[in-house]
């Protein structure tokens, strides 16, 4: 393949698209109700916080940027979503307060789009090897529902988190 063709496949993959102008109607400022197990069979821990999303290089990726408190104290984390045309699945990382990590999520989404799951393989350091599952419902444009559930290596999946976030008007 000549080095034109080459870079016109690489500008074809480099067009945001549909998905990205899904992910550019959540830019703006958010609050966000959050509700945490950290044992299944106990009540959840429930907090209030804030979420700043953006669309950054010319509408290809969309960084959220939480804050909020957790067990007591502050807590804050970025997630940078996006999705490739390559593989065409939506990937994100995710860093946050109370780790060193960097969380590597990957995953599809239903035919319109409002509904994103992505995985991440994790070592955690108390449970050992686990599987992480995000669920993402865009709702309407002004409400979102999160989830995030855990697989423990051998075990069933628990729910781990849920999170309305909702567009501050």
């Amino acid at each position: 393949m000549d080095m034109q063709a080459m870079m016109a496949v690489y500008q074809k993959l480099a067009t945001p698209g549909t998905p990205h102008k899904l992910l550019g109607r959540l830019a703006g400022s958010w609050t966000t109700r959050t509700r945490s197990w950290m044992e299944p069979d106990k009540p959840p821990m429930e907090s209030t916080g804030t979420c700043q999303q953006k669309m950054l290089l010319d509408g290809r990726y969309l960084q959220q940027e939480y804050a909020s408190e957790m067990m007591g104290s502050p807590f804050t984390g970025i997630n940078l979503i996006g999705y490739d045309n390559h593989t065409r699945k939506y990937v994100s990382t995710w860093i946050d307060s109370m780790s060193t990590g960097i969380y590597y999520f990957e995953g599809s989404a239903s035919e319109d789009g409002n509904l994103i799951t992505q995985e991440c393989s994790y070592d955690d350091p108390v449970r050992g090897p686990m599987l992480w599952r995000s669920v993402t419902r865009i709702v309407d444009d002004n409400t979102l529902r999160y989830d995030m559930y855990m697989i423990p290596k051998g075990g069933k999946e628990e729910k781990m988190m849920e999170m309305t976030v909702s567009r501050n008007r």
